[in-house]
C-alpha cells in the first residue's frame, strides 16, 4: 500500500523556544539564556533531581510564574487563526501554555508542560496544577513525591509517534521559532511530506531540512503574513470551486 495523500487542509506548527522569547520568556540556549545562569545537569536532568529536589522544584516554580505573567504574541495569535480555514495541530517543544492562551486547540507539548505535575512513581498520573507551586512534600495518590512534568536529558519525549503522523499528512508545514538542534524532536520534520508547503521562520538554524524554505527573521512579524498568505490562497481556491 502506498502513502496516504496528503491534506491540504492540514496544517501542522512546530514551534520553538524562538517564539515564547518573543513574549519576553528567556530560552535555555542563548548567551544569557537559563542554562547560562543555572547549570543543565542541576534542573533537568534525572540526577540533579536526585541530588536537589528542593532546588530543581523552586527553580521550576518560578519558570511557571514567569510564564504566567508572559502574553501570546503576533505569532501565536495568527497561528490560532489559521484555524478559521485549516485543521491546524501545533507540535511545540515549548513548556509554557501560550499556544492554549492564544487559542490553539490541538497542542502536542514533545517536552511536557510547566502547569502539570507529575508522580514520581508513576508517569502516568499527571495532574493539572494551573500556576500553583510544587513543593517536597506535596505527593501523587500513590503517596509518591509530585515533579515537573517537563522532559529533561536523558528522558524520552512524548507523543512522538502521535507528532510522526500528523507531520505526515500535512498538507503545509510551518516551523517557527527552532534552530532544530534539539534531537529527537527536531528529526521529527523528516516526516513531512516531499509535496507540502514546508516554511521555517528562525533568527538562528545550522542546517535547513531538505524541501523546507528558510526565511530569517523574527516569528512575531513574519508568521502572521504567512498564515494570512495560505487563508487568502485557501479563500480563493474555494471561489474558484
Amino acid at each position: 500500500m502506498g502513502k496516504k495523500p496528503i491534506n491540504q487542509n492540514k496544517v501542522v506548527v512546530f514551534t520553538g523556544a524562538g517564539i515564547s522569547a518573543e513574549s519576553g520568556l528567556k530560552t535555555f540556549r542563548d548567551a544569557d539564556g537559563l542554562w547560562e545562569k543555572t547549570p543543565i545537569e542541576l534542573v533537568a536532568s534525572p540526577s540533579g533531581w536526585q541530588h536537589d529536589p528542593q532546588f530543581v522544584l523552586s527553580f521550576y516554580n518560578q519558570l511557571r510564574k514567569n510564564a504566567a505573567l508572559a502574553e501570546p504574541n503576533a505569532a501565536h495569535l495568527a497561528i490560532a487563526e489559521l484555524e478559521r480555514d485549516f485543521e491546524v495541530v501545533v507540535i511545540t517543544q515549548n513548556v509554557d501554555n501560550l499556544h492554549e492562551r492564544a487559542g490553539s486547540s490541538q497542542v502536542i507539548h514533545l517536552h511536557g508542560e510547566l502547569n502539570k505535575a507529575r508522580s514520581t512513581a508513576d508517569a502516568n498520573h499527571i495532574y493539572d496544577i494551573a500556576e500553583r507551586d510544587i513543593h517536597l512534600g506535596d505527593l501523587c495518590e500513590l503517596g509518591s513525591q509530585l515533579r515537573p512534568h517537563i522532559v529533561w536529558f536523558n528522558e524520552v519525549p512524548f507523543h512522538i509517534d502521535s507528532a510522526k503522523k500528523h507531520l505526515s499528512e500535512a498538507g503545509h508545514v510551518l516551523v517557527a521559532g527552532s534552530s532544530l538542534t534539539v534531537q529527537p524532536a527536531a528529526a521529527l520534520l523528516k516526516k513531512a511530506r516531499y509535496h507540502a508547503k514546508k516554511i521555517i521562520v528562525t533568527m538562528d538554524i545550522e542546517r535547513i531540512p531538505f524541501g523546507f524554505k528558510l526565511i530569517r527573521g523574527h516569528a512575531s512579524k513574519l508568521v502572521p503574513n504567512i498564515c494570512q498568505q495560505w487563508r487568502i490562497k485557501k479563500t480563493k481556491s474555494k471561489h474558484r470551486e
